[in-house]
């Protein structure tokens, strides 16, 4: 039996990530969480809530743990290592980074494992039954308009990680917060005051960062697949004007493979894959400053699903 994780209180997840962990499900991988910071309970009670939480799991995809090595460590010099299956793969950062160190430690385990996906760095959305994959690079404003579709009624999949059926070419959700950093944290403030947002995490390395909870019709749909339905490229220009633009078929599958995780190791399969996903795809270049425009395009646009 589960229960979501809003069902405990912070002291209650707070003990337990101290001990034997949290087994957190999203899309379809399954997380082992330990930490004995604090602000990692508060900040996955915040923004997980709506998950489902598992008392125990027999197996599990990545087990993970956030904590200072030793006491001295932790007293002297209160910093954090990432633990994945007992192996650092980070140099530590500074405690007051913790809940922005998990995520990115959870993005960075499916990013190089779980290769039974083709894998984009790309946001992806739903609307009327088709999904929206955005790849790009960062500074791109991807994640902004991402939220701004998702407060806008559009189903998240996911901010990070496009994952590609080797089957059918279905977009498989893995839905979690989004990440938004320095301006975009204001500016999406501004366009819906309903968001919500985890802890704030100052002076990384990607200046400021909170993340955004996902709506709770997302979290709910994270098994359900979506057939793939538009490619978009954004690019953020400041004061620029909205447009979207057809792209060709062939220079967009150029683009979606540099920002692929898996394209070359996939070798054929991965040929085989993106050539499917791209022809399933109407393609487009979109450039945007104004996010209520930017909204409105892409309402516009879904609605050649229907």
């Amino acid at each position: 039996m589960t229960s979501r994780i809003s069902d405990f209180d912070i002291d209650h997840l707070h003990a337990l990530l101290k001990s034997s962990g949290l087994f957190l499900k999203t899309g379809p991988f399954t997380y082992r969480i330990r930490s004995s910071v604090r602000s990692v309970a508060e900040g996955l009670f915040l923004l997980y809530g709506q998950n489902r939480f598992f008392p125990e799991m027999e197996f599990v995809d990545f087990d993970i743990r956030l904590d200072s090595p030793n006491s001295l460590r932790r007293r002297f010099r209160p910093k954090l290592d990432f633990y994945f299956d007992h192996q650092t793969p980070f140099k530590p950062l500074p405690i007051s980074q913790a809940f922005a160190f998990l995520e990115w430690g959870m993005n960075w385990c499916v990013s190089v494992h779980m290769n039974q996906y083709l894998k984009l760095h790309a946001a992806v959305l739903e609307k009327n039954g088709r999904a929206l994959v955005m790849p790009a690079a960062p500074g791109s404003g991807k994640s902004t308009l991402c939220a701004a579709l998702m407060l806008s009624g559009w189903r998240l999949l996911s901010d990070e990680h496009a994952l590609v059926s080797l089957h059918d070419s279905h977009l498989i959700p893995v839905c979690r917060p989004i990440s938004l950093k320095n301006k975009s944290i204001k500016v999406i403030e501004q366009f819906d005051n309903k968001a919500l947002f985890g802890p704030l995490c100052k002076d990384t390395h990607k200046g400021t960062v909170t993340h955004m909870r996902p709506d709770a019709r997302s979290v709910e749909l994270d098994d359900t697949p979506v057939k793939p339905g538009w490619m978009v490229f954004p690019k953020y220009i400041v004061e620029g004007e909205t447009r979207l633009t057809e792209r060709i078929k062939e220079t967009a599958f150029l683009k979606a493979g540099e920002q692929s995780f898996n394209y070359s190791l996939l070798g054929a399969k991965g040929f085989e894959t993106m050539s499917k996903l791209i022809e399933a795809c109407d393609c487009y270049n979109f450039s945007y400053s104004n996010l209520d425009e930017a909204v409105e395009t892409f309402e516009k646009l879904s609605a050649t699903a229907v």
